[in-house]
């Protein structure tokens, strides 16, 4: 009986990590060291990958950056921008799970939850003057 109180007590001091460790590599093993082989060498397979050029990508980039970066904490680098765009638009382009997804962007699926709406709303907000004109009717 004694040694069971001991073992649990163990166990309860144990910490829980912050972070899984197959995901503490993102920028070694996810998707965007692909992205990058496919910009620089096959452009057509990096439009198919995310039904957008890279031209088209960098734009909205550009665009919607400034509207889904986040701050760099002293606890952990937060995910870049780049990511969060890039995991939306495979999410849009797939409609794959947030379970499936959070492997090829090594991104947990709860951050996903909240990253690919959150993203999608930058993506409305900056489009929508340009795309999603309404026009008056008098009648």
């Amino acid at each position: 009986m004694g040694l069971q109180v001991y073992l649990n007590s163990l166990n309860k001091n144990k910490r829980s990590k912050w972070v899984k460790t197959w995901k503490l590599n993102r920028e070694k093993f996810s998707d965007m060291v692909l992205l990058r082989e496919l910009r620089q060498n096959d452009p057509d397979d990096f439009k198919n990958y995310l039904r957008l050029d890279s031209e088209d990508f960098d734009y909205l980039l550009k665009i919607v950056g400034p509207a889904i970066k986040k701050q760099d904490t002293v606890m952990r680098e937060p995910i870049t921008s780049e990511e969060r765009l890039v995991a939306t638009l495979r999410f849009l382009a797939t409609g794959r799970s947030y379970e499936d997804l959070k492997f090829s962007t090594r991104i947990s699926a709860p951050s996903l939850s909240s990253i690919i709406p959150e993203t999608c709303k930058a993506i409305y907000e900056a489009l929508r003057a340009d795309y999603m004109k309404v026009k008056q009717f008098t009648f």
